[in-house]
């Protein structure tokens, strides 16, 4: 395993994962992991769409290509490949001509923080949409503009990881951050980063409790997990969610 125990070392960490776009499920989770397992061997957990976990069903699972609004003149004044937070997350295909009135039922921007790309999913009703600065709609002219949408939502599978350090005794401190936002260090990857720096210092100590260490996606992850493992929720004793 490749120590991950310094300020450089994690940052570096957060580097590499910046650039993934990550959602409930899909490719950018499971080559996410493919990264970390770099450093900490956590062991992965696929559940598959459609599974019932208490009242709630793990979705389809949901991949993207490729995404652009271009105007008339075939300039692209959107582009997923700029920023992956330029898509709303879990959006359905699309490929249409619209005009500016139609298109703007499905653009989001944060008008109070007019330089910023907002970040918009929806996970469990079908829809479809652009996150953008309200700089770059506010320069939208009134023209056709050609949307597409590279994605696909078909049956697929959940994942989430577990790393456990054993201790002296089988009662646990759980450890867990989600997995599931793409390149938001603040909102997401700080707190995978530093689970990892955890999980990774922990293993070299001698310890009283055991640690378990969980990344998943958010809501749905932890669900899932619980779902799992009520067996064992009695030997935890403390917890720790590493969040923003």
């Amino acid at each position: 395993m490749t120590p991950v125990h310094t300020e450089v070392e994690m940052h570096a960490l957060m580097r590499d994962l910046y650039p993934i776009c990550r959602s409930l499920t899909g490719r950018g989770v499971r080559e996410t992991f493919d990264i970390i397992n770099r450093h900490v061997p956590f062991e992965l957990t696929h559940v598959p769409s459609g599974t019932r976990i208490y009242d709630w069903t793990i979705p389809n699972e949901w991949n993207i290509h490729d995404a652009w609004i271009a105007d008339s003149h075939g300039r692209r004044i959107v582009d997923f490949r700029e920023s992956n937070l330029h898509v709303l997350a879990y959006s359905v295909p699309v490929r249409a001509t619209l005009t500016l009135g139609e298109l703007r039922k499905h653009l989001f921007t944060l008008p109070d923080k007019p330089d910023w790309i907002p970040f918009r999913s929806s996970y469990y009703d079908e829809n479809w949409g652009f996150c953008l600065t309200q700089r770059q709609l506010d320069q939208l002219a009134h023209d056709t503009y050609d949307v597409c949408i590279d994605s696909s939502l078909g049956a697929g599978h959940l994942t989430y990881g577990e790393y456990t350090v054993p201790g002296r005794t089988d009662d646990e401190i759980l450890i867990s951050s989600y997995i599931c936002h793409p390149s938001l260090c603040n909102d997401g990857l700080s707190g995978v980063v530093l689970v990892v720096a955890l999980a990774r210092h922990m293993s070299r100590r001698s310890t009283k409790y055991s640690y378990r260490f969980l990344l998943s996606p958010g809501t749905i992850g932890p669900l899932t997990w619980l779902s799992r493992n009520e067996h064992r929720l009695g030997r935890v004793r403390h917890g720790l969610v590493a969040a923003c």
